[in-house]
Parts: structure tokens; C-alpha cells; sequence
């Protein structure tokens, strides 16, 4: 091999290095999350995470004849191509680090998991969206929902690390089993190849979106790309909604809280400006569940999260790196949410919830980025004080 040769490929191996074999800082990913949450606002809709959920499950009853509606096919509904996108993009990204694996936990924990998305479900059909969509992306559309979410995640993660410290102390979890003398596990490393199949699916997922465009669906095209992107940059930021309500309670740990809400911080002037721009609809993502909706639904959703160990979008890039658990999660969650919303949209109760108040209708464009940001500025100072002090820190 040549030195020019050599070369290419020692820099190729120290850019793969950097970029996928180490964590990003925290604050990397959240701008990055921030900015691609702009980009699909601009593309066409907020990002989301439960409707692509829902989407398959509402697939799968119409097709054993359970709901009498008609639904978009999964592989053309933008937000399940967001959500197939994350998948593959945070598979992508465990593979290029060579982390891929099935992590298979205990049967218990597959059942609290199952029963975990089963309340995520409930509590994502209240809030009209999960963690994403009910709290983050409705934030950024000014929203008043999405405060009420904020608070109900927050207690809800309170109740939920509450019981998982109960759950700790009266069921502490049983020591593995030494193999027996003269046993061998014959395992094969497939670590080596990752890096390998992980090009081969990017290449793959780039090539399914221009395929879209060939056949008139360049929109949908465009939304797996960027759920791609997403599912890479959570997977290697470790970029983590639950970390950031539940560990200021836990650990004191603020460095999810923070990145959390420098992200929420950049979107909310990226989306501001696009609906004052007129290029998005005003009422866009502002849904009627303020205050009850939001509240109970984020209180529900906040305790299952926890339980679960992973939220809307949490679930989706675990389910990417291997964890078997989340596989039960994301199950229950879907199939939940989908039969909750029927029954809610069928009934009429998903009008009853709450009132849609778009802020800037009440105090104008500029005192409601002044507000948000402020209350996100206070959000930040207080994780990172209690970090300092462990205030709110359970004993």
C-alpha cells in the first residue's frame, strides 16, 4: 500500500473515531436536535414521535377489522417515516460505534416495561404527544399545552423514581449465576464488522429517501433523512428526556435538564420565526390540552417513562442500539396510544381535555419568546443549582 494510501486511511479511521466511537458533549447534541427540529418544521411538520406509534398500531386494528377508519400506510405517513427513520439512524450509529447488541434483561423487567407503555400510551393519547411532541415541539410552537406537560413530566418523574427506589429496596435484583466450572460460551465477536453493515444502512436509508422522490413522494423522502439524522445525533449525544426530569431528583445530574432546555431554547426562536413568517399555520401543534390534558397526560406519561427507562423518542433510539426491554415499551406504548386515541376520538372526549392557547394571541411575538426563554433560562439555573446542593435530590 502506498504512503498516500496509508494515510487516507489513517484519517479515515481517526475521523471515524472521533465521530462515532466517542460520545458528543451534550450541548452538541442539543443544538444539532434543535436544528433538525427547525428543518422538518420547515419541511412540513413539527417533529413528533407518538403519531408515527400510533400510526402502527391503528395499521394493525384496521387490518383485523377492529377500527372502521381509513389510514395512511405506515411507509407513507410522514411522522412513522420519522419515527422508521430514528430507528435505523440510531441502529446506524450503535453499529458504527460497534455498541450493538441484544440486551435481554430479566422477565420482570420485561413486564414492567410492557406495563411501563402501557401508561405512556394513556398519558401520550391526553397529551395529544409524548415527551416530543406534547412537551418539546409544543414549546417551540408556543404552546401553553406544552407547559402543562413540562410540569406533569415533571411530578410524574418524581412518583416514577419514587417507586423505582421502593422497587429497589424491597425487590433488590438477584446476583447472576457463576457458569459452572469447565463450561465455555462460544461467542462469536461480530464487533469488527459493524462499522460495515452500519455504511451499508446509512447508505441504504439515503438511498430509500431519493426513491421516495422518484415516485412523487419527495416530502416523505425528505422526513426519513432527517429522522436518519436524528436517530444518529440522540444515539451518540446519548441525548436522553428522561435523564433530564429524572436525574436532578436521583443524582442531581443536570447535564440532560440543561441540553434539554439550551435545545428548546434555539427552537422556540426557530419555529417562532417561521410561523411569524406566515410559512407555518399559527395554530400549528397548539392542541387543546391546556391545562388538564397536559398536566394528568404528562403525569401519566412521566411515571411510565421512568419505569420504562426510556420516553417517546428514548424508546426509539434504544430500540436501535438493542434493548430488548424498550422492544416491550415501544409494543405496549403503540398499541396503547392507539386504542386510547380511538376510543377518545370516537366518543368525543379528545375535545374535552383542555383549551388550545397559542400565546402570542394573549401577549404578542415578542413577550412570548421573552417568556419562554426566561422560564427555560430559570429551568437552567435551577438543575444547575440543585446540582451544586442536591436540593431536590431524594434521600
Amino acid at each position: 500500500m502506498s504512503e498516500n494510501n496509508i494515510y487516507i486511511v489513517r484519517k479515515i479511521r481517526e475521523g471515524h473515531a472521533a465521530f462515532f466511537e466517542k460520545t458528543w458533549p451534550s450541548w452538541v447534541g442539543a443544538l444539532l436536535i434543535a436544528f433538525i427540529s427547525i428543518m422538518m418544521f420547515a419541511w412540513g411538520r413539527p417533529w413528533g414521535v407518538v403519531a408515527g406509534m400510533r400510526n402502527w398500531g391503528d395499521w394493525l386494528f384496521v387490518s383485523m377489522g377492529l377500527y372502521t377508519k381509513t389510514i395512511q400506510s405506515p411507509l407513507i405517513n410522514f411522522a412513522s417515516i420519522m419515527d422508521i427513520g430514528l430507528i435505523f439512524g440510531a441502529f446506524a450509529s450503535a453499529l458504527l460505534g460497534r455498541e450493538f447488541s441484544l440486551r435481554v434483561p430479566p422477565r420482570i423487567e420485561m413486564v414492567k416495561g410492557f406495563i411501563a407503555g402501557i401508561l405512556m400510551g394513556i398519558g401520550a393519547a391526553l397529551a395529544r404527544g409524548c415527551n416530543v411532541g406534547g412537551f418539546y415541539s409544543a414549546i417551540s410552537a408556543y404552546s401553553l399545552g406544552g407547559f402543562a406537560m413540562m410540569i406533569g413530566l415533571i411530578a410524574g418523574a418524581y412518583v416514577g423514581l419514587r417507586y423505582l427506589l421502593w422497587d429497589m429496596e424491597k425487590f433488590p435484583p438477584k446476583m447472576s449465576t457463576p457458569a459452572a466450572k469447565g463450561t465455555k460460551k462460544i461467542k462469536y465477536d461480530w464487533r469488527p464488522v459493524q462499522p460495515y453493515i452500519g455504511v451499508a444502512v446509512l447508505v441504504a436509508g439515503i438511498l430509500a429517501s431519493f426513491q421516495y422522490s422518484a415516485f412523487a413522494y419527495t416530502k416523505a423522502g425528505g422526513f426519513l433523512l432527517l429522522g436518519l439524522s436524528i436517530g444518529v445525533v440522540m444515539h451518540r449525544s446519548r441525548f436522553c428526556f428522561v435523564a433530564a426530569f429524572r436525574d436532578p431528583f436521583m443524582t442531581g445530574d443536570s447535564r440532560q435538564t440543561k441540553a434539554v432546555a439550551l435545545s428548546l431554547m434555539v427552537a422556540v426562536i426557530g419555529y417562532g420565526i417561521i410561523k411569524w413568517a406566515g410559512l407555518r399555520g399559527e395554530m400549528v401543534y397548539v392542541t387543546n390540552t391546556f391545562f388538564f390534558g397536559g398536566l394528568v397526560g404528562g403525569f401519566i406519561f412521566g411515571t411510565g417513562m421512568v419505569v420504562a427507562g426510556g420516553c417517546g423518542s428514548g424508546t426509539l433510539w434504544r430500540v436501535g442500539e438493542g434493548q430488548v426491554k424498550l422492544w416491550m415499551v415501544l409494543v405496549s406504548f403503540a398499541l396503547t396510544n392507539s386504542l386510547v386515541r380511538y376510543y377518545m376520538d370516537t366518543t368525543g372526549l379528545i375535545e374535552k381535555v383542555g383549551r388550545a392557547v397559542f400565546l402570542p394571541d394573549w401577549i404578542t411575538y415578542k413577550w412570548s419568546v421573552i417568556l419562554i426563554l426566561a422560564i427555560l433560562i430559570l429551568w437552567y439555573i435551577a438543575a444547575d443549582w440543585n446540582e451544586e446542593g442536591d436540593v431536590f435530590v431524594i434521600d
